[in-house]
């Protein structure tokens, strides 16, 4: 009897704690505010709509990237590795008679997953400064195999001839980028939920636990080097659906969508954003193109310079990031 009043008791704590732990899950009020940022500038900023909806591929990008930064602690300067794969699977196959847009997003997915699947077999079994290096090392190879292979990918003229067809053979990508906003939008949201699902999944709490201390991991007996794998994996998927979206919606693909810039880019704007706090993406990269367009009229060889100066300010007075400094001044 005893016996069974302690289990009863448990199994009551662990209801309690699985109810306490999806309550403080739900969604909140605050989180409706970049979509509801994202739709009110599609109906005041219609001249902005392309840049609009480049902002919010690159946001899943950034997102991506946040996952396995952010979350499993792996330092990556090879994140474009897969962007550059899944916007130059969507590229290839609208520049060759298929271009369907949303089997060709599925398929740049699929791509830069596989990619990041044997890629990730080998440098996560790394750490530190070598995982670093093997991570660049990646979209380096992958950068010059695309510059090689010029007869499929267009080389340094980049890809040409990409035809996307109609969105279900109805909404077409127009010259002012409403469909091309529209379909980023979706996509960006249900790349979001996903990602949120993960995080605040019992897998995402390992993540973070294999981040703050990956050696205590081991001694409870967590598969560390298999969740790390299939964070990657599925960070690798999402960067390939960002990058097949720019694809996509600009009908271009280039050898920069595999450049180091690229992945520092996005590095920057997580840490202006806030890293590891899965909103800091919706954050970050806004303000970092934002900044980069105007900064560009202004100043068009020395625009870097201004990017520099408001990466030291955030590194000074916003440590965490903007969501950091919001956080202190709230508290």
């Amino acid at each position: 009897m005893a016996t069974q009043g302690l289990v009863r008791t448990g199994v009551r704590a662990g209801n309690g704690a699985i109810a306490a732990f999806t309550r403080r899950h739900r969604f909140q009020p605050l989180e409706a505010l970049p979509w509801a940022a994202a739709i009110a500038a599609f109906a005041l900023f219609p001249s902005y709509l392309p840049l609009g909806a480049q902002i919010l591929a690159t946001i899943l990008f950034a997102l991506s990237a946040d996952l396995v930064l952010g979350y499993a602690g792996i330092v990556t300067l090879g994140h474009a590795a897969f962007f550059g794969t899944g916007a130059y699977t969507a590229g290839i196959l609208a520049a060759n008679g298929w271009g369907e847009p949303i089997s060709g997003l599925l398929a740049g997915a699929l791509a830069a997953g596989l990619i990041g699947l044997g890629s990730g077999f080998i440098v996560l079994r790394t750490s530190g400064l070598t995982l670093l290096m093997q991570t660049l090392v990646v979209a380096t190879l992958l950068h010059e195999a695309a510059n090689k292979a010029s007869w499929i990918t267009g080389g340094d003229d980049g890809l040409q001839g990409m035809e996307v067809w109609p969105i279900f053979g109805v909404f077409r990508f127009d010259l002012y980028g409403r469909t091309a906003y529209i379909y980023c939008f979706v996509v960006l949201f249900l790349g979001w939920w996903f990602a949120r699902r993960v995080v605040h999944s019992p897998f995402g709490r390992s993540l973070t636990g294999i981040r703050e201390n990956v050696l205590r991991m081991h001694a409870i007996g967590a598969p560390v080097m298999r969740r790390r794998l299939v964070i990657y994996t599925i960070s690798a998927a999402m960067a390939g659906t960002a990058g097949a979206l720019i694809a996509q919606t600009t009908q271009f693909v280039g050898l920069g969508f595999l450049s180091l810039d690229r992945s520092g880019g996005v590095l920057i704007m997580l840490i202006i954003g806030g890293v590891g706090r899965l909103y800091g993406a919706f954050i970050g990269v806004p303000l970092y193109m934002i900044a980069q367009d105007r900064f560009s009229e202004v100043q068009p060889v020395y625009w870097y310079f201004w990017i520099g100066l408001l990466m030291v300010l955030v590194v000074v007075f916003a440590r965490g990031g903007v969501l950091g400094l919001l956080d202190r001044l709230r508290r």
